[in-house]
């Protein structure tokens, strides 16, 4: 394991992305330091950022086939731009720091990984020539993921897992490891599912994505970096092969002419117009409901929760034994806007608020009895024994109502959904790190047992 195992996935790092970004530079003063097919990099004086640059060219089957196309530059960069831009608003952590130009964008300098990460939903393409056993379309759950080593001489060859983790690979002093090869598998499962989701609420059916990492310059933390544009993808709307949108038509082409290449523009174009749309404006919410004003700590730990998903939540205090009918006044209320809506109920002792909530509601309606003390355990039962025809749950952490609150809203919102998917990534490597300690920790106990026992 390399030391201090640094992921850099959420926003976790030791630097701010834009703590050595200078406040004024021209792109002349800059140095070309990489530069590929389609794009080059160039880094900034005196800091740790670096300028992308798409160039207007399309290639395909290791450039024997390549186009210059006028204006694929600007689309390759705002699709870029806009996919980070999203999966940075939903707190995973990319190189993007911001769009320069309408060609150009602005990212930490990373140290890049000569590992291309594939993530297929469905088989097609190059999976099918390598497994001819496999028909077309067949299903991956979850999403597999291979791994191919850049090397255009060697036609980037397919690697193993092990083969990986065994090449001893060192990148900016980080070597490449089991725990950072799985991280980076899991990663890109997770970029693909979250994606995927939003694509889903497109129309579109995203069939296969390629994303690349780097090491950061200053931290070595490993995040998600290079680009992720319509060369990175499958996508066919509405689930048809024949309606692709991506660089694939370009590459079934048998003979290329102009009017194919306006084709793909206009393609590619759609693509921009379908991420314009990826970050929608909230359309779901949580109404907490809170027996009285010594239920709003509670209350509060909910919302705290909530809109760190991006789900706006209101507390309101109405009673049910004591204020029954000013209680369904409250609930008309909400339920005159027709916003997707989950009620929570936060309320001690006997808990008659959830249950009259949820038999006056067909909205989720999810019990949340506070719990102080040992003796107020027995008040749960209030909200466990139900009558028939009520269909509230219970839990008693406020943060639990809150996630299980977002998981109901999550399955018709993608955005949301991608935050909780974020968490379960989070939740990973929580673990992960953990246990690299414990790990660690034993390897050193062992050591010491070692010198103790060769002492003796």
């Amino acid at each position: 394991m390399s030391a201090g195992f640094r992921t850099g996935i959420a926003a976790e790092m030791d630097v701010d992305v834009e703590s050595t970004y200078p406040s004024a530079f021209t792109v002349d003063n800059c140095t070309k330091v990489a530069e590929g097919k389609t794009k080059a990099i160039l880094t900034i004086p005196d800091s740790d950022h670096v300028v992308v640059q798409s160039k207007d060219k399309i290639t395909a089957f290791n450039a024997e086939r390549q186009h210059d196309l006028e204006g694929k530059a600007h689309l390759s960069n705002v699709t870029t731009s806009l996919v980070f831009q999203y999966l940075n608003s939903i707190g995973l952590r990319t190189h993007f720091v911001r769009m320069h130009t309408s060609t150009e964008f602005i990212a930490m300098r990373c140290v890049m990984i000569p590992i291309e990460w594939v993530a297929r939903r469905l088989a097609t393409g190059s999976f099918l020539k390598r497994h001819p056993n496999v028909s077309e379309g067949y299903r991956f759950s979850p999403p597999k993921v291979e791994l191919f080593y850049k090397d255009d001489a060697l036609g980037d060859p397919e690697w193993s897992r092990e083969m990986l983790i065994e090449s001893g690979l060192v990148v900016s002093g980080v070597t490449i490891q089991a725990k950072e090869v799985d991280l980076m598998i899991e990663v890109t499962r997770t970029v693909f599912e979250i994606l995927e989701r939003a694509w889903e609420s497109a129309g579109c059916t995203l069939v296969d994505l390629k994303v690349e990492f780097g090491v950061h310059v200053i931290t070595g933390d490993i995040i998600l970096a290079d680009v992720i544009d319509s060369d990175s993808w499958r996508l066919w709307p509405g689930g048809d092969k024949r309606l692709q949108v991506d660089k694939q038509f370009y590459r079934d082409l048998p003979v290329v002419t102009e009017e194919d290449l306006s084709t793909l523009m206009n393609k590619f174009s759609w693509v921009v117009e379908q991420l314009k749309k990826f970050t929608p404006p909230a359309k779901s919410r949580v109404v907490v409901f809170l027996g009285s004003d010594k239920d709003t700590e509670c209350g509060e730990k909910i919302r705290t929760c909530l809109q760190k998903l991006g789900i706006h939540c209101d507390l309101r205090i109405a009673s049910a034994h004591k204020g029954a009918v000013e209680t369904l006044k409250i609930l008309a209320e909400y339920e005159g806007h027709l916003v997707p809506t989950v009620y929570i109920a936060v309320a001690g002792r006997s808990n008659g608020l959830g249950p009259i909530l949820s038999g006056s509601t067909s909205n989720p309606v999810i019990n949340c009895p506070p719990v102080e003390d040992a003796s107020s355990l027995q008040d749960v039962w209030s909200s466990l024994r139900l009558p028939s025809g009520i269909g509230c749950a219970t839990v008693l952490s406020p943060e639990a109502a809150a996630l299980h609150a977002a998981s109901i809203l999550g399955l018709q919102d993608h955005y949301v959904w991608s935050r909780l998917r974020l968490n379960r990534l989070l939740n990973y490597i929580s673990l992960m790190k953990a246990d690299w300690k414990s790990r660690r920790d034993n390897d050193l106990k062992r050591d010491m047992v070692c010198r103790g026992t060769l002492e003796n």
